[in-house]
């Protein structure tokens, strides 16, 4: 679906940048800020694409778990916590409520426009300070 193209769209790059980063800094001693960045990112995007072995997501999932991920929502989370806000994101999204409209919206849209992009952020924001977690996202 579009909406995937969308999403992903950046998270090959970032996971390139990352791959090639995290091999230089183990001969690094002394990391700049953005390359430091780049690796917790990165980090993170590793960890949210993980999923257990028979457990596929639908495509609107996968969809709104890249988006968190790429949208700078995990950046503040620390890495062993990703796993568990993946796995409440999921569970709240299918319980009903904001979340299960949003992976609705996605499945019938089957792209994102500024209005669905801006309801994602807003439903990532609550979810996040539900979790605990401040949000320092961007919405770029």
């Amino acid at each position: 679906i579009k909406a995937m193209k969308q999403v992903a769209g950046s998270i090959k790059l970032e996971l390139a940048q990352f791959r090639e980063m995290e091999a230089f800094s183990q001969f690094a001693s002394d990391l700049d800020a953005s390359t430091q960045k780049l690796l917790a990112r990165g980090s993170r995007l590793t960890e949210l694409l993980k999923q257990p072995q028979y457990s596929p997501l639908a495509a609107e999932e996968q969809v709104l778990v890249i988006f968190a991920g790429v949208k700078g929502y995990l950046d503040a989370m620390p890495v062993g916590r990703v796993g568990a806000f993946e796995a409440e994101m999921l569970r709240d999204s299918r319980a009903g409520g904001t979340g299960k409209a949003l992976l609705d919206e996605i499945r019938s849209k089957k792209a994102l426009d500024k209005e669905l992009e801006e309801k994602m952020h807003g439903y990532l924001k609550g979810l996040l300070q539900s979790f605990g977690v401040s949000e320092t996202a961007k919405a770029a």
